[in-house]
């Protein structure tokens, strides 16, 4: 299923896609039992029955009650993180090898162990919502399309084999980031956690539909020409490490956010870079979840 936060009539609400992709269907009216106000309060309330009444209503009859697409503003999925956004750095070998030219070889080096870090992210923007470039800080503004999973069991010291069990689905992410930050303050989370530097969606893919192994191509486009363009299989820590790294000794909540890591193609790797600039359009996309586009201003 493909599970969505839409406005529609002033009125924020869950809903979930309908087989074709034409409609959407408010959660709330098939499942009238349960009162989520929201993802993340869905994700950890709703039971395997109730993900099994959604499918059975997702026919012929729901789907002539629900509301065309075109006619609600999509939101990302998950407007506001539990926590900040767990991201994986360096997580494709050819992205390893254009961050270690743009840092120069002597300050950047091969990591014996996937690095990790926190994106710091009040709200999440959804599709066609504005990034809001702040070139009085950075004007070195990247794009970066990965696979995120979103977390759906409270866990802690997930073993690889059980990785799957606590995933509740998948979604599009696009991990903003303002290079010159990044560089000058030698870490990740400054230059990415920016107001507006987070965006997700346009849906959460629920496992049953990305079965493990995930081998995924991700995909991203700056004004219709293509950046980026790869496949999850070329993980250099695929999503059982992940969870099973992150979760050593720590809690993992249901809504929780992992962003696996992007591709090489981004604007840094470049000889003649090709940032972002007020007026550009960014689309990111995985085909079997959709895509996301953005507007930089």
């Amino acid at each position: 299923m493909k599970l969505l936060t839409y406005k529609y009539g002033g009125k924020t609400s869950l809903g979930v896609l309908s087989e074709n992709g034409e409609k959407v269907l408010e959660l709330s009216k098939l499942l009238p039992d349960t009162s989520s106000k929201n993802m993340i309060e869905f994700i950890a309330g709703v039971s395997d029955a109730n993900l099994d009444a959604v499918k059975e209503a997702l026919d012929a009859d729901a789907y002539h009650k629900g509301i065309p697409l075109a006619e609600v503003q999509l939101l990302a999925p998950i407007t506001r993180p539990i926590h900040d956004i767990l991201c994986v750095g360096v997580n494709y070998k050819e992205h390893l090898e254009e961050t270690k030219r743009w840092l120069g070889d002597e300050h950047f080096q091969k990591p014996p162990k996937s690095i990790y870090f926190s994106k710091r992210a009040v709200a999440i923007i959804g599709p066609e919502a504005e990034i809001v470039s702040r070139m009085d800080l950075d004007e070195e503004l990247d794009y970066e399309v990965e696979l995120a999973v979103i977390i759906g069991k409270k866990c802690k010291d997930v073993a690889r084999e059980e990785a799957e069990d606590v995933i509740f689905g998948y979604s599009v992410f696009n991990d903003i980031s303002a290079r010159t930050l990044q560089r000058e303050h030698q870490q990740w989370s400054r230059g990415k956690g920016l107001d507006t530097f987070t965006a997700m969606g346009p849906v959460i893919v629920t496992k049953d539909e990305m079965p493990f192994p995930i081998e995924v191509d991700v995909i991203s486009s700056v004004n219709g020409e293509e950046r980026q363009h790869s496949n999850t299989a070329l993980f250099l820590n695929d999503i059982p490490g992940i969870i099973a790294d992150l979760s050593a000794g720590t809690t993992l909540e249901p809504g929780d956010i992992i962003a696996t890591g992007t591709p090489s193609g981004v604007a840094l790797g470049m000889k003649e870079p090709k940032f972002m600039k007020p007026g550009d359009c960014v689309t990111v996309e995985i085909p079997e979840i959709g895509k996301l586009t953005n507007h930089v201003v």
